[in-house]
C-alpha cells in the first residue's frame, strides 16, 4: 500500500478526543463541575469539526489506496457516502456511550460494568452488520478484489481508531477506591 503509514495521521488527529480521557478524570477527582467538563477545553463544535476532518482523512486514505477507474469511481463514492453516513451514526453512538464511560467509571457498579460492555458488544454487532449489508452494494460498484481491498482498508483504518480509543479508557479495576493493577515492568 503506497501511503498507509498516513493511519498514523487519523490516530493522531483523534489522539486529541483519546487523551482527553486523562484530563476528564483529573477534572473529575478535582471537583469540578461536571457541566463544565469539555474534552481538551474543545467545544462540541470544535469536536464534531475534529470527528469530520478525521472522516475526511479516512476517505483520502482509502482513495490514495484503491486504485479505480473513472466509472467504479462514480458508483463506488456514491455508495460510500451512504455508507459512511451510516458509520457516523453509528459512531456517535460509540462517542457517547464512552463519554458516558468516562464520566461514570470511577463509580461504576458492577451491573454498570456489565451493562456498558453489553452496549459495547450491540455497537460492535451493528458495525458487522452495517459492513455486510454493503458488501453487495460495494461489489456491484467494484469488481470483486477492490470490493475486499475497500473492506480491509475500512477494517484497519477503524481498527486503528478503535485500538487508540481503548488504550486511553481506564480499566474499570484501576478506578478508585479499587484495586490498582500492577505496573508492567520495563
Amino acid at each position: 500500500m503506497k501511503k498507509f503509514w498516513g493511519i498514523a495521521v487519523i490516530a493522531l488527529s483523534g489522539s486529541c478526543l483519546f487523551l482527553s480521557w486523562t484530563l476528564l478524570g483529573q477534572m473529575h477527582d478535582q471537583g469540578a463541575p461536571q457541566a463544565q467538563v469539555t474534552i481538551q477545553g474543545m467545544s462540541p463544535q470544535e469536536l464534531l469539526l475534529l470527528r469530520h476532518d478525521i472522516r475526511k482523512q479516512k476517505q483520502k486514505l482509502i482513495a490514495e489506496n484503491l486504485p479505480m477507474t473513472e466509472s467504479e469511481a462514480v458508483k463506488f463514492w456514491a455508495v460510500y457516502q451512504k455508507y459512511s453516513d451510516e458509520w457516523k451514526q453509528i459512531n456517535d453512538e460509540k462517542f457517547q456511550m464512552l463519554h458516558a464511560y468516562s464520566q461514570n467509571w470511577p463509580s461504576m457498579s458492577n451491573d454498570d460494568a456489565l451493562i456498558f460492555m453489553r452496549r459495547w458488544l450491540e455497537v460492535d454487532e451493528k458495525v458487522v452488520q452495517l459492513r455486510s449489508r454493503y458488501l453487495p452494494l460495494v461489489r456491484d460498484a467494484l469488481p470483486g478484489k477492490k470490493a475486499a481491498t475497500f473492506f480491509q482498508l475500512d477494517e484497519r483504518i477503524s481498527m486503528m481508531i478503535d485500538l487508540e480509543f481503548a488504550s486511553q479508557l481506564p480499566l474499570l479495576h484501576g478506578a478508585p477506591g479499587r484495586a490498582q493493577a500492577p505496573s508492567p515492568v520495563r
